[in-house]
């Protein structure tokens, strides 16, 4: 059954939070993050079609395998730069896994640290910045944001929309993952339902 859950936002109710005086508005950063294939992009864009702005942390990956600086380490590293060979060579060596990740981690918190400041500087900044990061919790990164939404899904039901593979073993179980979210939801419906449930979560975080 699917859930919608809510708690507090880093020690602020959220009519606390919207009342508190700001010269500058600024945009709520909204994590998204769960397990593989649970439905994190989907969700990503329904809150992109209730008007948030988002941005999606495997698509600044795919922008950093562009950038020379990152290409010459990957080359050094694995002899290629290629982002598929780079992944089936880093799937199962753990110490492959932990150096890709120091590589792109600070420059993809660096990218999307950018892209909330630009929209906190518009003129009209929108009400939320939505962003995907699979690995929050493991990385100890939801500090960095207001608010957390953690999507879950049966295993079953998640391997039947993408290959699941060792990665799955270094991740934080998904009972802890909703535990420490303010929402949580089971996406086991239709996209309608998650739909519906994003419009809830909209709704709540921008209610004066």
């Amino acid at each position: 059954m699917s859930t919608g859950r809510f708690r507090r936002l880093h020690g602020q109710s959220p009519n606390s939070l919207k009342s508190a005086p700001q010269a500058v508005p600024k945009p709520l950063a909204v994590a998204i993050t769960g397990g593989i294939g649970a439905g994190k992009s989907e969700a990503l864009a329904a809150f992109a079609r209730h008007g948030a702005a988002t941005i999606s942390s495997d698509a600044v990956v795919h922008e950093l395998y562009e950038d020379p600086e990152v290409q010459a380490a990957l080359r050094e590293r694995f002899g290629t730069s290629d982002r598929e060979e780079v992944r089936d060579l880093a799937v199962g060596d753990r110490d492959a896994l932990l150096w890709l990740e120091q590589l792109l981690h600070p420059r993809v918190i660096a990218r999307t640290d950018a892209w909330r400041e630009e929209l906190s500087q518009l003129p009209d900044p929108p009400a939320l910045a939505v962003n995907e990061v699979p690995l929050l919790y493991e990385a100890g990164a939801e500090g960095r944001f207001d608010a957390v939404v953690v999507i879950v899904a049966p295993r079953e039901l998640r391997a039947q929309r993408t290959l699941l593979d060792e990665r799955e073993e270094r991740l934080i179980p998904e009972e802890e993952k909703v535990r420490r979210a303010d929402f949580s939801y089971v996406n086991d419906g239709s996209l309608d339902e998650l739909d519906d449930f994003v419009a809830g979560v909209v709704s709540t975080l921008t209610e004066r």
